[in-house]
């Protein structure tokens, strides 16, 4: 097969089910070698089923079972991937769980499970396949390589029972930005993105309720599928001036996340009294 990523070696993790899936898929497509991770709770079915369809679309793939928030499985990740195809290309961070809970209900390892998983399991895969790219780059050989990775709407604008969700997915956009500049050197760009579909995480939120209003429009906008798209063209060569961005997008909906950026200020040129406060930050305020 030929098309956008011929020739490419794709990682995917949590590729056995929802959004990984897809994108495994559309990687296979359009060229590209995965290798489809998934952990599958031990059960390495998923993985496997996701290989066997792509095999059926006369594509190649492997499956790879390793934890990805672990430092070990992270590495034999990044290796199973050269090992197999020979190289890597690109890196999609996709591997995620959900323990919503409120912050007064939260127990520590609900916190800790989710932020391993999601934060980790991001900077882990990140961490060798840089490593992998930074020797190519010694090499005198620019990577032209690509990491994708995972973020959400919770992690950008908030949302109420995840704080641990929230909290992992604003750090994956704020270690995007960061990781682009680190990385760009080395001939690596990285991106994420902030997708909208249904899928086991985001049934009980409500989205399932949408498909059926959706499907009934003829055009279904929580499809998993319509996700995958923008990733495989970011992780193509078209792609190779843009890093360090945010794209969410839901359906046919594609938009560029700004982040943080500075608003409304004032300069005392001098140390606040906190008598002064009340007004000053109510100013501000009302101005931003």
């Amino acid at each position: 097969m030929s098309g956008i990523c011929d020739g490419r070696v794709v990682i995917v993790t949590g590729a056995g089910r929802g959004i990984g899936r897809t994108h495994a898929l559309e990687f296979a497509r359009q060229g590209a070698r995965v290798v489809v991770n998934d952990v599958g709770g031990g059960d390495e079915s998923p993985a496997n089923d996701v290989v066997a369809e792509i095999k059926a679309l006369g594509a190649e793939a492997v499956a790879n079972n390793d934890d990805i928030s672990t430092w070990a499985g992270a590495e034999n990740l990044v290796k199973t991937a050269v090992t197999e195809f020979g190289k890597l290309d690109v890196l999609v961070n996709n591997a995620g769980i959900i323990r919503d809970r409120s912050l007064v209900k939260m127990t520590e390892d609900e916190w800790d499970s989710v932020i391993r998983v999601h934060l980790k399991g991001t900077f882990a895969p990140s961490h060798f396949a840089a490593l992998y790219w930074k020797e190519i780059s010694a090499a005198g050989k620019p990577a032209d390589a690509r990491i994708i990775n995972t973020t959400s709407a919770s992690g950008l604008y908030g949302n109420q029972g995840q704080t641990n969700y929230g909290s992992a997915k604003a750090g994956i956009a704020s270690f995007t930005i960061t990781a682009a500049m680190e990385l760009k050197k080395f001939g690596v760009t990285v991106n994420a993105i902030a997708p909208g579909a249904l899928t086991r995480m985001t049934a009980p939120l409500g989205m399932d309720k949408l498909a059926e209003k959706a499907a009934a429009k003829g055009f279904d906008f929580t499809d998993p599928a319509n996700i995958a798209p923008l990733v495989v063209w970011l992780a193509s060569a078209e792609s190779k001036d843009i890093s360090g961005r945010v794209f969410e997008i839901f359906g046919g909906r594609i938009n560029v996340c700004d982040g943080w950026r500075q608003g409304a200020k004032i300069d005392k040129n001098a140390r606040w009294d906190v008598s002064e406060l009340n007004d000053v930050i109510h100013s501000l305020l009302a101005k931003s």
